[in-house]
């Protein structure tokens, strides 16, 4: 039951701790052992693959299990947790059960008796998302898992796909992945960036360009809601006759429904290019991705632009997990880079990723702000644990779907 779980283990007694994960170990579990509820929050939250259950003590050194689980619960549905608790800690552990956490242990416990009652929580694997043999590309949400999944299609089929997504969003990562994973792999991988085309015709259409030297390869087209309406009627043309032994693949941000409405971009050919639609959310609704991009990138750039910080502090993780990311992945980025910078302490803070929030220190946040701060974070929780879907959300919410349209609208959501 517990072979190739991902199992992670928030225990500070040394002794407890190496016993447990030896013997979950010897079970085939892969474990990750914490000490301490604030690394444990990073890593449950923005897990490095899906978290099949968390053993937690009650008692830690800088805080509770019960703090612990209360953090995550208030921004998503946290991984399965058995508690282990003191036969002075049953009251509180009774108390998280009703809050929502899988069982508890009383220490000491059986080892067998410890092992059934963790495998009772362990949910049973239905299908199982596609092994890519890659890294995760756009974060641990359900929204980014959904992207994995529409990703592995497209690169079984031979058809066109379309990626829509605004600024930052990663819609040449996706593109360049569906190809990595296709047949195609060894074939050439031509990108066309209309955007940045003074002729789009030459640019896809003449010799040594686009169609003419792509083969058997891929033909990624980003920013297709610019294309022309001379070079929209030629590439109809040419999908009408077959459109070579390339496959494309095409992008283009949120404007496209709108353009399509005031007949400035042809139905039928969007049709024919969105044969596979890979729809990407913009980063604000997907607060764990932020959490998760922000950790990769800093694994990434640290070391070259600040070697002697040791990590991003909780606080600056919880202002990157409320903050609307209007510029998606490349915000993040140049936040960071320029956060690295600044920092003058042994981890990132909030003021360095943020610095126009220093103007506003002094400043007490009204009631109504801080009330509508809350409702965005309850609402962008429930729209990624939804995979977006607004009448799910409002159910999860327990509020009407009109109104929570509403809030999304005023909030910038929409």
């Amino acid at each position: 039951m517990l072979k190739d779980r991902y199992i992670v283990l928030v225990e500070d007694d040394d002794i407890m701790g190496a016993s447990l994960l030896q013997r979950l170990e010897l079970e085939g579990a892969q474990v990750l052992w914490l000490k301490q509820m604030v690394r444990a929050l990073g890593a449950i939250r923005t897990p490095r693959q899906p978290i099949d259950a968390v053993i937690c003590d009650i008692g830690l050194p800088d805080g509770s299990g019960e703090e612990l689980f209360a953090t995550l619960a208030h921004t998503g549905a946290p991984p399965p947790f058995l508690f282990i608790t003191g036969k002075g800690g049953i009251t509180q552990a009774v108390r998280l059960i009703k809050s929502g956490a899988a069982d508890y242990v009383t220490k000491p416990f059986d080892m067998a008796v410890f092992l059934e009652r963790l495998s009772l929580l362990v949910a049973p694997r239905s299908e199982p998302g596609p092994d890519l043999g890659f890294a995760r590309l756009l974060g641990v949400s359900q929204a980014a898992r959904r992207i994995e999944m529409l990703i592995a299609r497209a690169a079984k089929d031979a058809q066109p796909t379309l990626i829509r997504g605004g600024p930052g969003t990663g819609k040449d990562l996706i593109a360049r992945r569906i190809h990595d994973l296709s047949e195609r792999r060894a074939a050439p991988f031509v990108l066309i960036n209309l955007a940045k085309e003074a002729d789009q015709d030459e640019a896809l259409f003449a010799p040594g360009r686009g169609f003419d030297i792509v083969e058997d390869g891929t033909l990624f087209i980003n920013a297709i809601s610019r294309m022309q309406g001379a070079v929209q009627a030629r590439l109809l043309q040419r999908l009408d006759r077959g459109g070579g032994d390339g496959r494309l693949i095409t992008a283009c941000g949120n404007d496209l429904d709108g353009l399509i409405a005031d007949q400035r971009f042809s139905s039928e050919l969007f049709y024919r290019l969105a044969h596979i639609d890979i729809p990407v959310p913009p980063l604000a609704t997907r607060p764990d991705d932020a959490v998760w991009l922000l950790q990769q990138l800093f694994r990434k750039l640290a070391p070259d632009h600040a070697p002697a910080l040791q990590g991003i502090s909780a606080l600056c993780e919880e202002a990157a997990r409320v903050h609307d990311w209007p510029g998606g992945g490349r915000e993040v980025r140049a936040r960071l880079i320029s956060g690295l910078a600044v920092s003058a302490g042994p981890m990132l803070q909030p003021s360095d990723l943020f610095p126009e929030h220093l103007a506003q220190s002094d400043d007490m946040m009204s009631l109504a702000g801080a009330r509508q701060a809350a409702e965005k974070v309850q609402i962008i929780a429930a729209l990624d644990r939804t995979g977006g879907q607004i009448g799910e959300a409002a159910k999860l919410l327990r509020i009407a779907r009109t109104t929570l349209w509403e809030k999304m609208q005023k909030l910038g959501l929409s």
